[in-house]
């Protein structure tokens, strides 16, 4: 039986490295902070403000969205977009409480 590698990990280390995935774009962190600076949903701005091609922006959304960092919304054509608050609170924790385990252990 042929097991993913991915599944040998922890569960937490898993999912660190999922948002960390979804984060290792600058297209993705630049539309996270347009997201940012609006605080409420966005509807179709996000393309107007970036260098890149509609799909391209559709696409760096869909990796957002799946990784949770981002809520839309689809109404036909329109799309609306907001950050995903709840999922910054623990990422935000899940990185204190790892930095601290890490910068407890002295190295060096």
């Amino acid at each position: 039986m042929t097991t993913n590698k991915k599944e040998a990990f922890d569960p937490e280390d898993q999912a660190l490295a999922n948002l960390a995935k979804a984060l290792a774009h600058p297209a993705r962190i630049a539309i996270l902070r347009v997201l940012a600076r609006h605080q409420t949903c966005i509807c179709g701005e996000i393309v107007e403000v970036l260098p890149l091609a509609q799909s391209t922006v559709s696409q760096h959304l869909k990796e957002l969205l799946q990784a949770g960092l981002i809520k839309g919304t689809v109404d036909g054509k329109k799309s609306c977009y907001c950050i995903n608050q709840e999922a910054f609170r623990q990422f935000d924790q899940t990185l204190k409480t790892f930095f601290a385990v890490t910068i407890a252990n002295e190295c060096c």
